[in-house]
């Protein structure tokens, strides 16, 4: 690739490949696999992520929001959709583009109901998600019963699928607790399907769910994290290759005095005599307020320059005083060789939150 003239998100398209071959490579030939695409599919870019991925057969797609697989469809996407967390308001939009609600509360089960029967909806394929631990959305073992008589009232709904969510999968200290949701969510869909009459497919795990726990790959299986490129251990890392990186550039380089400060509130002086470069990237790209101060580093000539002073909206200075770097220079806040895992770790955070917050405004590049 040629260096980079602005802040760019460098969005690699055979990484994804790499990845989804890789997680693939994990399960048996009938698994489904179902690829999450929420948040902008994980910060990159949902509809042509969503796109390449169609082309490569998968299964399934989810979202977080019906807005989200609202704009899906209209840039294309016509594999299966399921919205994993929708509100009542946007029921009528999601039937109206074919999207799959999960349905995870009585309220939000019967207000599908009703919506699905006004629209005169026949079998409409809903997704039933059940709690076994992870205590944020689902029904409770108990409710099974009261789940299935609400649903046998009505022909306007069909279940596609049941489905829970692992807590811990990534924390191997925490597999006693982790086969117990497995076991409880087979129990729970053993009672469910026998009384429903036929088998919806079933499905629990995440990235870590999938390289962790084969047993509970079931019918189908669910990825973020992974096809993005990261395997929530050190070692599964290795085998991913990191899909988007974050480039920038120098914009203008500093001779700081000592004594002198750098950035806003004067949060860094200098107590010698050094030389900082200025970033066209900041809060508002996704940079949060907490790195500075010693937390967060870039690369310049595959050197680390660590972020200093505050962070400010549009911009973050760097010391470069060991570096040699001109203005116009590329840097690297991280990539294929330098983790968006390493970076969120400086700041006490994780992948997830560095790669989300990329803003929009960041051009997107794809290779």
């Amino acid at each position: 690739m040629p260096k980079v003239q602005e802040t760019v998100l460098e969005i690699d398209l055979k990484a994804l490949k790499h990845n989804f071959e890789y997680l693939k490579s994990k399960l048996a030939s009938q698994t489904k696999f179902l690829a999450v695409v929420k948040a902008f599919a994980y910060g990159s870019d949902a509809a042509t992520i969503a796109r390449y991925l169609q082309d490569l057969k998968v299964d399934y797609f989810a979202v977080a929001y019906s807005n989200e697989g609202i704009a899906l469809r209209k840039a294309g996407i016509t594999t299966p959709i399921l919205v994993l967390h929708p509100q009542a308001v946007s029921f009528k939009a999601l039937i109206d583009y074919n999207l799959e609600p999960s349905l995870y509360s009585f309220k939000i089960l019967q207000e599908f109901i009703d919506i699905a029967s006004a629209e005169n909806q026949k079998h409409y394929p809903v997704h039933i998600k059940f709690n076994t631990g992870l205590n944020r959305l689902g029904f409770n073992k108990d409710d099974v019963k009261t789940v299935l008589s609400t649903l046998k009232k009505k022909t306007s709904v069909k279940v596609e699928s049941l489905f829970s969510h692992l807590a811990a999968s990534e924390d191997l200290e925490e597999k006693t607790f982790t086969i117990n949701q497995i076991n409880a969510f087979k129990s729970i869909a053993n009672e469910f399907t026998e009384a429903l009459g036929y088998r919806p497919m079933l499905h629990m795990t995440n990235t870590s769910g999938i390289l962790n726990y084969p047993e509970a790959h079931f019918d189908m299986v669910r990825s973020g994290i992974g096809l993005y490129g990261y395997g929530n251990s050190v070692e599964e890392n290795k085998n991913f290759k990191p899909v988007a990186s974050l480039k920038t550039i120098i914009s203008q380089i500093h001779h700081i005095k000592k004594g002198e400060s750098v950035g806003y509130n004067r949060a860094f002086k200098s107590e010698s005599i050094i030389k900082t470069a200025t970033l066209p990237i900041g809060h508002a790209d996704g940079i949060g307020r907490q790195y500075g101060q010693g937390k967060g580093y870039v690369f310049i000539k595959n050197q680390k320059a660590p972020i200093v002073g505050n962070v400010c909206m549009d911009m973050i200075m760097v010391d470069v005083t060991t570096i040699e770097c001109q203005e116009g220079d590329e840097v690297v806040v991280f990539g294929n060789t330098h983790s968006a895992e390493a970076f969120a770790e400086t700041a006490n955070t994780i992948s997830y939150e560095i790669v989300t917050a990329i803003s929009q405004r960041v051009k997107r590049i794809f290779i």
